[in-house]
C-alpha cells in the first residue's frame, strides 16, 4: 500500500510540474513575444548547452511535429524547420538566424541518433575470417603496430605480442564485433606513434621507487620482486576492445552528447566516434600508470574509476574531450 501511494504521489507531482511548466512557457511567450525555441537560440551560446535544450524542448513538446523532428531524415531537416517556423508563426525574413540555429541543432541531434545506429551495426557484425575485407583489416592492424616484424602466419602465437589472447584474434572480437577491430585499426593507423608507444609500455613492467620503510620490511629477494611488481603491463588489444565497450556505452547512454555537440558543428560521424576512442585509449593508459595497480587483476577497478571520471567530465555542458594527438587533429571546438 505504501509503495502504491508513493507511486501515486510521484505521478501526481509529475503531471503537476508539467502543468506548471506549460503555464510558465505560456506566460514567457506573452511577456517576451518569443516561443521557447526562440528564447533558447537567442539566449544560449552554440554548442551542447543550446543543442541539448533544443532537443529537450522538441522532445517534450505537445506538438507531434516538434516531437518527431528529432528523428527525421537528414535530408528532411530543412523542410522540417520550415514547418516548425510556420507552426510557431515565426517570420523567417524577420528571424533569419533562428532557422540557421535550429538547423545546426537538428543536424547534431539527428546525426547523433544516426551515429548510434552506425556504431550498433558494426558492433553487431561478427568478425568473419572468410571475409577478405575483415582479414585485410586484421593484417593491417599488425603492420601498423609491428611495422618491423613480419607476421609469420595468419594463425600464430605472435598475435599475443599485440595483446590478443590466443593464436587467432577472431575469437576476441565476439563482444564488440567489427567495432573493436575498426577502432584498434583506426588508432594504430591515424596515431601510429602513440599507439606503438602504448603497446610498448603495455608489454613492459615499470620499475618503481621503494621507500626506506618498505626496504626494511623485505628481504633482498622480496625487494627485487616488489620493485618490479608494479607493472604497466596489460593486453593492448583486449584493453582496446574493452575501451571500445566503454565508448559504445557512453554513446548509447547519451553521455557523449556533451562532447559531440561541442566539437561537431554539424552531424557527428563515425570518425568522431573513432577519434573519441583514441582519446579514451590514450587517457586510460595514462590513468592506468597514475593508478599504479598491483597487477592486471585490478583492471576492472581502474576501468570503473576511469569511467566515472569521464562521465563526471561530460556532465559539464561546456566540456569537449579535446585530445592533443594526431588522430584527433580534425576535432573542432566550437
Amino acid at each position: 500500500m505504501k509503495h502504491f501511494l508513493r507511486m501515486l504521489i510521484q505521478v501526481c507531482l509529475f503531471f503537476y510540474c508539467k502543468f506548471l511548466w506549460r503555464c510558465l512557457k505560456f506566460v514567457m511567450r506573452k511577456l517576451t513575444g518569443r516561443c521557447e525555441l526562440q528564447r533558447i537560440c537567442y539566449n544560449t551560446k552554440p554548442g551542447a548547452s543550446r543543442t541539448m535544450k533544443i532537443e529537450t524542448s522538441l522532445r517534450d513538446s505537445k506538438s507531434k511535429l516538434l516531437q518527431t523532428s528529432v528523428s527525421v531524415h537528414p535530408d528532411a531537416i530543412e523542410k522540417t524547420i520550415e514547418d516548425i517556423m510556420e507552426l510557431k508563426k515565426i517570420n523567417p525574413d524577420i528571424n533569419p538566424q533562428l532557422g540557421i540555429s535550429l538547423q545546426a541543432c537538428l543536424l547534431q541531434i539527428v546525426g547523433y541518433r544516426n551515429l548510434i545506429a552506425d556504431v550498433e551495426k558494426l558492433r553487431r557484425e561478427p568478425y568473419d575470417s572468410d571475409n577478405p575485407q575483415h582479414e585485410e583489416m586484421l593484417l593491417q592492424l599488425w603492420k601498423f603496430l609491428k611495422p618491423n616484424t613480419p607476421l609469420e602466419s595468419r594463425i600464430s602465437k605472435q598475435w599475443c605480442e599485440i595483446g590478443f589472447q590466443g593464436d587467432d584474434p577472431k575469437t576476441d572480437f565476439r563482444g564488440m564485433g567489427l567495432l573493436g577491430l575498426y577502432n584498434l585499426q583506426y588508432f594504430a593507423e591515424r596515431d601510429a606513434a602513440a599507439a606503438q608507444q602504448v603497446l610498448s609500455d603495455s608489454l613492459h613492467p615499470k620499475c618503481r621507487d621503494i621507500t626506506k620503510e618498505e626496504i626494511s620490511k623485505f628481504s633482498k629477494a622480496e625487494w627485487e620482486k616488489k620493485r618490479m611488481d608494479k607493472a604497466i603491463g596489460y593486453s593492448f588489444a583486449i584493453v582496446g576492445i574493452n575501451i571500445t565497450d566503454l565508448a559504445y556505452n557512453l554513446l548509447v547512454s547519451g553521455a557523449l552528447k556533451t562532447h559531440f555537440y561541442n566539437i561537431a558543428p554539424e552531424a557527428p560521424t563515425l570518425s568522431h566516434f573513432q577519434q573519441t576512442f583514441c582519446y579514451l585509449m590514450h587517457e586510460f593508459h595514462k590513468f592506468w600508470i597514475e593508478e599504479d595497480p598491483m597487477d592486471i587483476m585490478e583492471f576492472n577497478r581502474v576501468r570503473e574509476k576511469f569511467r566515472k571520471r569521464i562521465i563526471k567530465q561530460l556532465q559539464n555542458p561546456d566540456m569537449a574531450l579535446c585530445p592533443h594527438f594526431a588522430a584527433s587533429e580534425g576535432l573542432i571546438n566550437m
